[in-house]
């Protein structure tokens, strides 16, 4: 099991590895060249009048990561006439002006000379917080440095415009024994950036000004590191081109058909791997399905007896005594209609009281008026107290 292991690794690091054609190389950069120098007017003004050569690369499949990859060259690939930008962290007690004069001496001391301004961070914060300043910092540098302990506080202040252009300021350990020779590998080397949007990715390798054996030389070191820190399985160049800004691109690396059916195979593999966890989960839900389902069987099989409350002994109320009601006043009843006379319009007869039979009231008779009516209930009263009395 153990050889089957190794024979597998050694066969997917052969398949990872990129061999060059040194020829095919040397006559592409060539053939760059030549096309630069056509372009180019004879009568240039600018000593500087260099353009940059870039590797395009073409992965098999789109990385499912974004990375960054720095790649040591072993010729520098930018002209001593670029300009570096290097951000500072602010130091206590110290004005901006105070901390831009120690990391010049900082870097005097240590032997950095390929470094021409140097920005704290608080300057940064203030003189250059507006739009157009943001613009013309970006194109005053080719390159730009911070300080690692400030790297993470830079993209808000600094715009998008500096990542549009992939001018992102690369970390430094300003605090490293070895600064100068770190300072020199970030400014001659280059940085591979590898994102998740798609399979194409460039690094710059060299400029017009070089020799076609250096660019050569770049052009092998930039693919041997790429290949080597790119986080992915299986095959991963298909294609690897040479161009300039303005050039067409020319190929120098394609990969084998081959390829194709280890792709293949990486692809029934990890479909057969999504099937087996489908498989999986669906046997997990059922056999989860079945358990509920015996549960809630149980549940109803079972008959939950029903609690009854105790009564608990409670003091007794104490009886109220029951009040007395005052005796009802009886109603005052009307005088008896005389035998004969019928009641007047208007007028009700008491309830339970009957007109005598064949007695009827006189017509042209009035109904009394309130005055009697009262004149007759105090007589009733005067007569019932006096009653009372005996």
């Amino acid at each position: 099991m153990r050889n089957l292991g190794t024979r597998e690794a050694n066969s997917m690091a052969e398949k990872k590895e990129v061999t060059l054609d040194r020829a095919q190389v040397k006559k592409a950069v060539q053939a760059l060249q030549a096309f630069l120098k056509s372009k180019s007017s004879g009568e240039s003004l600018f000593l500087d009048d260099t353009q940059p050569i870039s590797l395009l690369f073409t992965l098999w499949r789109i990385p499912k990561q974004a990375q960054t990859i720095r790649i040591p060259l072993p010729h520098g690939q930018r002209p001593d006439t670029d300009e570096v930008c290097l951000f500072t962290k602010d130091e206590p007690r110290m004005t901006p002006e105070q901390t831009q004069r120690f990391y010049k001496k900082l870097l005097e001391e240590r032997g950095v000379k390929n470094i021409s301004e140097i920005i704290p961070f608080k300057t940064l914060k203030t003189e250059y917080k507006p739009y157009e300043a943001k613009r013309r910092l970006l194109g005053n540098f080719d390159m730009f440095l911070s300080d690692d302990r400030i790297r993470r506080l830079l993209p808000s202040h600094l715009g998008k415009h500096f990542y549009e252009r992939k001018k992102t300021p690369l970390s430094v350990n300003l605090q490293s024994k070895h600064l100068a020779r770190d300072v020199q590998r970030i400014i001659q080397g280059t940085s591979l950036t590898v994102t998740n949007r798609g399979c194409c990715c460039m690094a710059r390798v060299g400029h017009s000004g070089m020799t076609a054996e250096e660019v050569a030389e770049n052009v092998e070191a930039a693919v041997r590191t790429a290949v080597a820190k790119l986080r992915m399985d299986g095959p991963v160049m298909k294609l690897i081109h040479l161009k300039s800004l303005t050039s067409v691109a020319l190929p120098i690396y394609t990969a084998d058909l081959s390829n194709l059916s280890v792709l293949e195979k990486s692809k029934e593999a990890s479909s057969k791997k999504k099937v087996k966890k489908n498989k999986t989960e669906g046997e997990k839900q059922k056999e989860t399905t079945k358990v509920e389902q015996k549960k809630k069987k149980n549940e109803e099989e079972e008959e939950i007896p029903q609690l009854v409350p105790i009564e608990t002994p409670s003091k007794k109320p104490k009886l109220e005594e029951p009040t007395r009601k005052k005796p009802l006043q009886n109603p005052s009843k009307p005088a008896p209609a005389k035998k004969g006379t019928k009641a007047p319009k208007g007028t009700k007869a008491p309830k339970g009281t009957k007109a005598p039979k064949g007695t009827k009231a006189p017509k042209g008779t009035k109904a009394p008026s309130k005055a009697t009516r009262k004149a007759g209930k105090m007589a009733l009263k005067g007569r019932r107290k006096v009653l009372k009395r005996k």
